[in-house]
């Protein structure tokens, strides 16, 4: 059950980044937007361990995996925008 309340979080995770992020870089399709909101998902669990926001067995919730997700957008659309103008 753990898995999958992660992927339906971090779907949702996904879709409400790319509504408060949108952009012409911006991963397309439901596996990449559910994928999006999965790693947001990690980097906002391994950013708030680091900085002591969370336990080590402790996991972000839906905000955090939101803004992680926004982390990773960010970061997405970076490398694609130069990717297309080089």
């Amino acid at each position: 059950m753990g898995i999958l309340w992660t992927i339906i979080i971090g779907f949702l995770a996904g879709i409400v980044a790319k509504f408060i992020m949108p952009g012409p870089n911006e991963p397309q399709g439901f596996i990449l937007t559910t994928i999006l909101g999965i790693v947001g998902a990690f980097v906002a669990t391994y950013l708030g361990q680091a900085l002591g926001w969370y336990r080590p067995n402790d996991g972000a919730g839906f905000i955090g995996a939101v803004v992680g997700a926004i982390i990773v957008l960010f970061i997405y659309s970076m490398i694609a925008g130069r990717r297309r103008t080089i």
